[in-house]
């Protein structure tokens, strides 16, 4: 069984994807890029103020799913310049403090609207 995961918090999809997908006990979440859920839009600046904002909608997203993020067990974060690896890093920490998620990060060519990182999650239901 799996169950189609939406939330008004976190921003809608732009594609033929859900937000996320609980099935076996776990919670997979799409790929979060930094749009703030309220207006839609993209929100511009750093790695780091782009950081906090897909962690915000991840959050809002594995909430809305009946989990948490401390109970995330792998993330995946793409970002669009390996330089920018420490900036998000140091605001990535601020939200996995102790027993942090396994994790890749891999520099992408393009990221969705040009955006300077995404992230997915999946997660102990």
């Amino acid at each position: 069984m799996r169950e189609i995961i939406a939330t008004e918090k976190g921003p809608k999809a732009i594609g033929p994807y859900s937000q996320a997908v609980k099935a076996g006990g776990f919670i997979f979440t799409a790929g979060q890029v930094a749009f703030d859920p309220a207006t839609g839009n993209l929100v511009e600046g750093e790695v780091a103020v782009q950081t906090a904002r897909v962690l915000d909608n991840l959050k809002a997203i594995v909430e809305a799913a009946g989990s948490s993020l401390d109970r995330a067990v792998k993330a995946t974060v793409y970002l669009k310049d390996m330089n920018d690896f420490a900036a998000m890093n140091e605001v990535y920490a601020r939200y996995f403090p102790a027993k942090p998620p396994a994790r890749s990060t891999v520099e992408a060519a393009r990221l969705p609207r040009d955006v300077r990182v995404e992230i997915d999650l999946i997660v102990l239901a």
